[in-house]
């Protein structure tokens, strides 16, 4: 077991993205917002950095087969274990992805409509015959 107050934030977060990489599921100690504590086994499949800079893990809780979010600096101990993960993960969905389309204005969102490539979106909106 590790304790996570007793290394570096950049130590345990080196751990834990090995074991995101190796999927190896972790024990961890947790202790919550309200200041109780628990211990959890979770298979992370995120590792992110929130606008407040937070740094969180997504991963998935054992216990619940449900995904959780988890702030390093909650962690007050852990384990990685050697075996595989078992729980599927949610898919990856389009913020996931780091797709993002940001217009701050009209005009910027009619040139975005206009320049998209899409044919099937212009043809079945506009009723337009396809080009023989």
């Amino acid at each position: 077991m590790r304790i996570a107050n007793r290394q570096t934030t950049t130590r345990t977060l080196t751990d834990l993205s090995r074991a995101l990489d190796r999927k190896h599921p972790v024990t961890i100690t947790y202790t919550k917002a309200d200041g109780t504590e628990t211990i959890r086994t979770i298979e992370i499949y995120d590792i992110r950095t929130t606008s407040k800079g937070d740094v969180i893990l997504k991963a998935m809780d054992r216990q619940t087969g449900e995904s959780r979010t988890f702030r390093v600096d909650r962690i007050q101990a852990y384990t990685i274990h050697r075996t595989a993960y078992v729980i599927e993960r949610p898919a990856p969905t389009a913020a996931d992805l780091g797709i993002r389309v940001t217009v701050n204005t009209v005009d910027e969102l009619v040139c975005r409509e206009l320049a998209r490539e899409d044919r099937d979106y212009w043809n079945d909106r506009y009723d337009v015959e396809p080009a023989a």
